[in-house]
């Protein structure tokens, strides 16, 4: 990919990440090409296309975000295929904040949006985003891809 290109698409990631910590959905959905691709590992599932994630998000922000007492980016990384990121994020509990780690890799699609993102983290910390959103999810098979299908 030209530097250029990936330039333009790690500003997009950015953008989307942005979007994300304010709570934006419009302008998150708009970072995403007409079908993307949620992957939830290790948790080996996947979610794909634009209704779930606007339903993950609507989810994220109504019920996860107000849960989050603090985060910090800990590391980030580009390639040519995705801008990767590391977090701790600290989220609200009766016993107080909880620490959980996550790594969400931003995969970069056609034109200037992505195609969706690989989200390395507990079980439990993709329960708390995802919530009932997970039910949709299907296995992702061997090659990586969700079964039956293409990324």
């Amino acid at each position: 990919m030209p530097a250029f290109d990936r330039d333009a698409m790690v500003a997009v990631a950015h953008a989307h990440a942005a979007a994300e910590a304010d709570g934006d959905i419009e302008t998150t959905m708009r970072t995403l090409d007409d079908n993307p691709v949620y992957e939830l590992l290790p948790m080996g599932v996947c979610l794909r296309g634009r209704e779930l994630a606007r339903r993950y998000y609507e989810h994220f922000f109504a019920e996860c975000q107000p849960r989050i007492a603090g985060y910090s980016l800990r590391s980030e990384w580009v390639t040519d295929e995705a801008l990767g990121q590391e977090y701790q994020v600290f989220l609200d509990s009766p016993e107080g904040p909880i620490r959980h780690d996550i790594i969400g890799i931003l995969t970069f699609g056609a034109g200037d949006r992505l195609s969706g993102e690989r989200i390395y983290a507990s079980d439990e910390l993709l329960r708390i985003m995802f919530g009932s959103v997970l039910d949709h999810a299907v296995p992702v098979s061997a090659d990586g891809l969700p079964e039956g299908g293409s990324r």
